[in-house]
């Protein structure tokens, strides 16, 4: 098990001052039985809101929603936490092959939140694109297990794609960055999640840390200096969720700090909302995942 100190700054500044607003933040490290565990967590907003509600949204995630209700020029977010990961075993596939993975989703008779029924069709940012269903198609064929299609989506994807800050948006669409082949951790993952549902893998999106030390001799992964997002896909009943980063090729592990999961970056974003201003805004991200001894 790994300890890590995580510090987290967002602050976003208006041209002109807004009078009011209200603001959504996904931004706290996930308690995860088994996989992750907060020893602390704080989460502390300038100004201080005139309304602060704390709550867990559908699929678990914790939910502060603040409002400020006079003048602000900007606004800072900034969460402090102590988070312990349990190191991740080894992948056994013991996943059905595709063309079968439908009857066990068929065959999954629930509905909360991990449920694989709510990952298979097209959502808000992930939609299914035939040409994307095709590269998923050529990289896994359906003879392919789940487990295997979620491997070779996933390293096709981070073959094919250029790891490029300047090239996206967070509004840019994900068809526009799968045929320009380039992006974010963000474009990485919804091009993977819509290659996988394309082809009958459930999938979904996580947020959260990287690492920002990798142990010696280990090179340091893309996106480590800002929030980070990669791929949870459903193999079948008995194997359950997997988690892969199309933008370092790997498996997520004990680098990888769970903030939230969803269908797509619709359902997890990090800070969204509205405020009554006019002009544009500047935001800065800094980012450190420090680890520390003692974990346990």
């Amino acid at each position: 098990m790994t300890r890590y100190d995580i510090r987290l700054r967002i602050v976003y500044k208006y041209d002109t001052a807004a009078s009011a607003g209200r603001h959504v933040a996904r931004l706290l490290p996930a308690e995860l039985p088994g996989e992750q565990r907060v020893v602390a967590s704080t989460l502390d907003v300038s100004p201080r809101p005139a309304e602060w509600t704390t709550r867990v949204d559908f699929f678990g995630n914790t939910v502060s929603e603040v409002a400020f209700a006079g003048p602000h020029e900007r606004i800072g977010f900034e969460v402090r936490a102590v988070v312990d990961v349990s190191e991740a075993g080894p992948q056994l596939d013991v996943s059905p092959r595709l063309e079968t993975l439908a009857h066990e989703i068929a065959g999954a008779r629930r509905l909360d939140a991990r449920s694989p029924h709510h990952f298979t069709g097209p959502s808000q940012r992930a939609p299914i694109d035939p040409a994307v269903t095709a590269f998923a198609r050529e990289a896994a064929p359906e003879s392919a297990s789940a487990f295997a299609a979620v491997v070779a989506v996933g390293a096709a994807v981070h073959a094919e794609m250029r790891f490029d800050t300047a090239a996206t948006t967070v509004d840019t669409t994900m068809i526009d960055a799968f045929e320009n082949r380039h992006g974010v951790c963000q474009d990485f993952s919804h091009v993977m999640i819509a290659a996988l549902r394309g082809i009958g893998v459930p999938a979904g999106y996580v947020s959260g840390f990287l690492r920002t030390d990798p142990p010696p001799g280990q090179p340091r992964l893309e996106g480590a200096d800002a929030m980070h997002a990669w791929v949870m896909a459903w193999c079948g009943s008995e194997l359950g969720w997997v988690e892969y980063d199309p933008t370092n090729g790997v498996f997520a592990g004990s680098d990888h700090i769970v903030i939230a999961r969803g269908r797509d970056y619709a359902d997890v974003s990090p800070v969204r909302g509205t405020m009554r201003t006019s002009g544009d805004h500047t935001s800065v991200q800094q980012v450190d995942v420090v680890p520390m001894s003692g974990g346990g």
